[in-house]
């Protein structure tokens, strides 16, 4: 890994999304472009459901400290270390209140703002060779018991809350109108490297 870039203002990233969306693709090439260290939330949670032999759309019967502990982590890591590059759906949402954190939403929708799922289900199939089924599954099924779940836990069983809402965000970018290369050239610009 190269020298690590230094940001005026800018300890940490967070990178967040909708499954498919292209998060973890942005987070991965900003940590090489940057030579910071990244941390994928989802190869946590994908342990710790393998240790508990649950399917990945088993999120209700994960245990809720599972979630506590890991949102605390992430919030640590963003108070206390710098250089990271921290991808997950709540990380920027965890990144509230906490200064030197350029927070990044990722979305894919088409222009009225409707969130294009039948790509993100296409992306997974591509990505981890999965069929029709479990992929729908994934985005689908998934996404519904995360929201049930975390508006039970942060906010309060607020059901008009999305961590997904824009407002969180520093930077929005839309991989539906945008490919990889643009995705990442937008979030260099946006913290200041031009490239």
């Amino acid at each position: 890994m190269h020298k690590q870039a230094e940001l005026k203002s800018i300890r940490n990233i967070t990178v967040s999304g909708k499954i498919g969306a292209g998060a973890t693709s942005l987070a991965k090439n900003l940590s090489k472009a940057l030579g910071w260290n990244f941390l994928e939330g989802g190869d946590l949670f994908e342990r710790i459901h393998k240790e508990l032999k649950l399917s990945q759309a088993m999120v209700n019967s994960r245990p809720d400290h599972f979630d506590l502990e890991y949102e605390k982590k992430v919030k640590n890591m963003l108070k206390n270390e710098s250089h990271r590059i921290i991808q997950s759906h709540l990380a920027g949402f965890d990144a509230q209140g906490i200064s030197g954190v350029f927070k990044i939403l990722v979305v894919c929708e088409d222009r009225l703002g409707n969130d294009k799922e039948e790509i993100r289900i296409d992306r997974l199939i591509n990505r981890d060779r999965i069929s029709i089924e479990e992929a729908k599954e994934e985005v689908l099924e998934r996404e519904k018991q995360h929201l049930e779940k975390w508006r039970r836990l942060y906010v309060n069983n607020d059901q008009n809350w999305v961590y997904w809402d824009k407002k969180y965000y520093d930077l929005i970018i839309n991989t539906y109108s945008h490919n990889q290369d643009e995705t990442l050239k937008i979030s260099l610009q946006a913290i200041g490297i031009d490239k």
